[in-house]
């Protein structure tokens, strides 16, 4: 019976250890509900339901926007469909530029040769 408590109180100071470090980790902008100070006593003082309510209830694990995403951290160009757009108008502009300037070109060789 005393190894039962002893491994009951063991799991139950692991789940309250790891759900503390994770409301500590979890950005503020994935907190639901309350401040993330409050979810800390909660996972501290209810023993075992603190803890269940702040993986329930407390965190947020939806991805809501890329916006959020992108505050992870950088991610891969090739992977960006915003930068890929970006590449995509930029050849086009580059295009219409080279364009224009063989057009004002021919121009230019057209005034030249009518002045001699």
């Amino acid at each position: 019976m005393t190894r039962l408590a002893l491994i009951l109180l063991i799991a139950y100071l692991a789940f309250t250890i790891f759900a503390l470090i994770d409301v500590i980790m979890t950005s503020g902008t994935r907190v639901r509900a309350l401040p993330k100070y409050l979810w800390a006593a909660i996972v501290l003082l209810v023993p075992v339901i603190g803890a269940v309510l702040w993986f329930t209830i407390g965190k947020d694990r939806s991805s809501r926007s890329p916006a959020q995403r992108q505050s992870r951290g950088p991610i891969a160009p090739d992977d960006d469909p915003e930068f890929l757009r970006r590449l995509g108008e930029d050849k086009q502009r580059e295009e219409r530029i080279r364009q224009l300037e063989e057009r004002l070109a021919e121009l230019d060789d057209d005034q030249n040769n009518s002045k001699d």
